[in-house]
């Protein structure tokens, strides 16, 4: 059963759990996923113009995921 998991893409399966939460199994394959994938570190914005840019930092980071 673990195997269907592995076939899914991470938003099938994140869809997958959000509608199946007591199924362990499938977020332990996720939580894996997410872990196993390197991900960015945003420094804190120290300026005003590094404020106003963080909008954008946020959407990238939305369409990596």
């Amino acid at each position: 059963m673990k195997a269907k998991f592995y076939k899914m893409t991470r938003q099938e399966l994140r869809a997958y759990i959000l509608k199946n939460r007591e199924d362990e199994q499938a977020f332990q394959v996720y939580l894996d996923r997410v872990m196993a994938q390197p991900g960015e570190i945003y420094p804190a914005p120290k300026t005003l113009e590094d404020l106003d840019n963080f909008p954008k930092v946020l959407d990238k980071n939305k369409d990596n995921q």
